[in-house]
């Protein structure tokens, strides 16, 4: 893949005529945290058909499971795919161009949207039992509901497992959950959260005991979500604490309802997660590339100095021939990306930690030179790359922060 095809070409005037009409509008509403974002996605996800979508492809994953477990069919061959078979494979380029387009100019709605649907949603669907995925699967992939994906907690950002504090304790045929989890999006308003959680038990060091995956559902008695914070960027995008006090789960929001997961324990779901979660930052930071690019072209075209276009100056015409270098490399990065997972192969962890850690550096170097190309109009909020390269910032911390993806670079490297 080299270009975008047609059919991508047609779907990005119709999104962009969508963010046009529905979301350049309501941005400061957005960022200001007066608008929820919820409601903005809800109407994307109609007017393009991607909650029928959503609600079709579930259908379909679901009934083949029924009728494999029911001896109707024979069971299928696993198939390498960046997805997991998830609700939205095989619209790898749709989504892409989906994801560009939001982030250029509200990247927080594709947080929100993003940690939803390829976090929670896939998190269930790659981890659940049968009754499990009919239980919350197509609600979320619809956006009826919203999810949150915990894992990182107040002492353990990129030592995710090992520090690990929040734990759960079997009682009966019941587990008890206690901890708390930080800078979870979602997590202020989520209907339903994935919480990774340690088991207690034995004398095992508690840096590698095994963990468990659990679901649990808005208004449970112990569980508690904060309030947003305020942040530096992705303002439209709601971030928080939960608050695990003596929370009573079931088995049944055990994922896969077994200690014992034929996929292994919470780290190797995680670190599926990880890997996807990367790769989408290339898309978003393309979107925040193409959009400081675009915006940079025509103010150097009309922004006038010493009776002439600012464009002329040498020194403007560096910045925008290395925001071009940007754009080119970071969407080939992302056209190699689909091709992989068209073709099954997906990236591995440390392509895409290389991936995520190019791209977001390179991002945020683009839109700092467009604040600096636009000079004081860059620092007002009315010309917008002051919002881009706050947002931009948030990729290099974002999955996983870019110093924790240098060491998952080189230990694939390495080979450990």
């Amino acid at each position: 893949m080299f270009e975008w095809s047609e059919t991508d070409e047609l779907i990005r005037d119709a999104v962009r005529g969508f963010i046009e009409k529905e979301v350049r509008p309501k941005v400061d509403g957005l960022e200001s945290g007066e608008l929820s974002p919820y409601p903005v996605i809800r109407k994307l996800f109609s007017e393009f058909g991607i909650d029928a979508m959503g609600a079709e492809a579930v259908g379909k994953l679901l009934a083949k499971q029924r009728a494999r477990e029911s001896g109707e069919a024979p069971a299928e061959k696993k198939e390498k795919s960046s997805s997991g078979g998830a609700p939205f494979s095989g619209q790898e380029s749709l989504m892409a161009v989906l994801v560009g387009e939001l982030s250029g100019v509200c990247m927080g709605l594709v947080t929100a949207m993003g940690v939803s649907i390829g976090l929670g949603a896939t998190t269930i669907l790659s981890r659940g039992t049968l009754a499990q995925k009919e239980r919350w699967l197509e609600d979320i992939v619809t956006m009826k509901k919203v999810a949150a994906w915990a894992i990182t907690e107040p002492d353990s950002g990129s030592d995710a497992f090992g520090g690990m504090k929040t734990y759960v304790k079997r009682d009966g045929d019941d587990y008890i959950l206690n901890g708390q989890k930080t800078f979870i999006t979602n997590g202020p308003y989520a209907d339903t959260v994935i919480v990774y959680a340690k088991l207690e038990e034995g004398e095992a060091d508690k840096r590698n005991r095994k963990v468990l995956t659990f679901v649990l559902d808005k208004g449970m008695e112990g569980f508690t979500q904060g309030k947003p914070f305020k942040k530096m960027g992705l303002h439209s995008s709601p971030t928080g604490e939960l608050f695990f006090d003596n929370v009573r789960l079931g088995k049944d929001r055990l994922l896969g309802e077994t200690e014992e997961h034929k996929g292994g324990d919470g780290r190797e779901s995680a670190r599926s997660s990880f890997t996807a979660e990367r790769i989408g930052v290339a898309f978003m930071a393309l979107g925040i590339i193409n959009e400081c690019h675009r915006l940079c072209v025509d103010y150097a075209k009309n922004r006038k100095l010493w009776g002439q276009e600012i464009g002329r100056f040498q020194l403007v015409q560096l910045k925008l021939a290395k925001m071009e270098i940007a754009r080119i490399n970071v969407q080939n990065m992302v056209f190699n990306a689909i091709e992989r997972a068209r073709a099954g192969k997906p990236p591995t962890l440390a392509e895409a930690s290389a991936m995520k850690l190019y791209c977001s550096e390179t991002a945020t170097d683009v839109a700092m030179d467009a604040v600096q190309l636009f000079g004081g109009n860059g620092y007002m909020t009315e010309f917008r790359v002051e919002q881009l390269a706050r947002d931009a910032k948030s990729l290099m911390i974002y999955a996983g922060s870019n110093e924790i993806q240098i060491t998952h670079v080189a230990k694939g490297l390495l080979g450990n």
